[in-house]
C-alpha cells in the first residue's frame, strides 16, 4: 500500500459525507473497516450505504475482526491500568492492519465515525503502524461532522454560551470531577447514564442516541425533569439494537 485516506464520515447520515470526503473515496482501491461483532453489524452497513452511495471506482472491503479487550479493568478509578488495557488493545488492533496494509497493493481507505480527532483511535493505530518500519506509506486525514455538531444540530442550539467555553469529556469525569458552573459541558462515551450523579435543579440536558441515523432520538429539558425518561428511552433503544451511541450536553443556569 502506497497512500492511505483515514476519512472521517459523520455520524451516520451519508449526506453528511463532504465533498473532500468523496473525492477522497474516490482514489481509494480497498477499504479496511475493523468489525464489531454482529451486535453492532449494522455500523459495517451504513458505512456500505456511504460507499454504494459515493464512490465510483472499482473497490473491495477487507474487514478486519476487532480483538477482543479485557472489559474487568473498569474505567472509573483505575487510570494506569484501564489506560493499559487500552493501550494493549491498540497494538493488537495495529498489528491487524499492519497486516492488512502489507497485503495491500494501491491506496487505501479507513472510514471512521465522525471525525478520526475526537475519541477516536484510529490515527494512533497507524502512527504505531508506521512506528514499526515493517510497512510504508503516506497518509492524508479528512476531517468530518462530529456527533457534538450533529447533535447541536438536532436541537437546533449553540454549544457554549455567548463568549463562554465549552468542555468536551467522558462520563467518568463527569463523575468523578463534577459539572462545572462557568461553561457548557459535552459528554461522550457514558455507558452509565452519568447525568443522574449531578445535583442541582438548575442544570438542563440536550441528549441525542443515534445522531444521524434513521433512528436517531433526541431529548432535552430540565435535567430533573427529563432525566428518567432518557434512563428508560436509552435502555428500551440498546435492547432493541444490542448497542448504542449517545451524547449529550450539560449547562448550568
Amino acid at each position: 500500500m502506497r497512500q492511505l485516506y483515514v476519512i472521517g464520515i459523520g455520524a451516520g447520515d451519508p449526506d453528511q459525507v463532504t465533498v473532500q470526503a468523496i473525492k477522497a473515496l474516490r482514489r481509494v482501491d480497498v477499504f479496511f473497516v475493523i468489525g464489531k461483532g454482529a451486535e453492532k453489524r449494522e455500523l459495517v452497513e451504513v458505512r456500505t450505504t456511504i460507499l454504494e452511495e459515493h464512490a465510483r471506482r472499482p473497490y473491495r472491503i477487507v474487514e478486519i475482526p476487532d480483538p477482543p479487550r479485557d472489559r474487568s479493568v473498569p474505567a472509573a478509578g483505575a487510570d494506569d491500568a484501564y489506560r493499559g488495557v487500552v493501550a494493549d488493545w491498540h497494538e493488537r488492533r495495529s498489528e491487524l492492519l499492519e497486516a492488512a496494509f502489507a497485503a495491500t497493493e494501491g491506496v487505501g481507505g479507513i472510514l471512521v465515525w465522525g471525525d478520526p480527532s475526537l475519541y477516536d483511535s484510529t490515527l494512533r493505530m497507524v502512527e504505531r503502524v508506521l512506528d514499526r518500519g515493517r510497512v510504508r506509506f503516506e497518509y492524508t486525514v479528512i476531517p468530518g461532522i462530529t456527533s457534538p455538531q450533529a447533535l447541536a444540530a438536532g436541537h437546533r442550539m449553540v454549544l457554549h454560551e455567548i463568549g463562554a467555553p465549552v468542555q468536551i469529556t467522558t462520563g467518568r469525569r463527569l463523575r468523578e470531577e463534577g459539572l462545572p458552573f462557568d461553561r457548557s459541558t459535552l459528554v461522550m462515551l457514558d455507558g452509565d447514564c452519568s447525568f443522574t450523579s449531578v445535583p442541582g435543579d438548575d442544570v438542563y440536558i440536550w441528549w441525542g442516541a443515534y445522531l444521524g441515523m434513521p433512528d436517531e432520538t433526541l431529548i432535552s429539558g430540565p435535567l430533573r425533569k427529563v432525566e428518567q425518561e432518557i434512563v428508560t428511552r436509552r435502555a428500551e433503544l440498546r435492547a432493541a439494537k444490542g448497542w448504542i451511541m449517545d451524547i449529550y450536553l450539560l449547562r448550568r443556569g
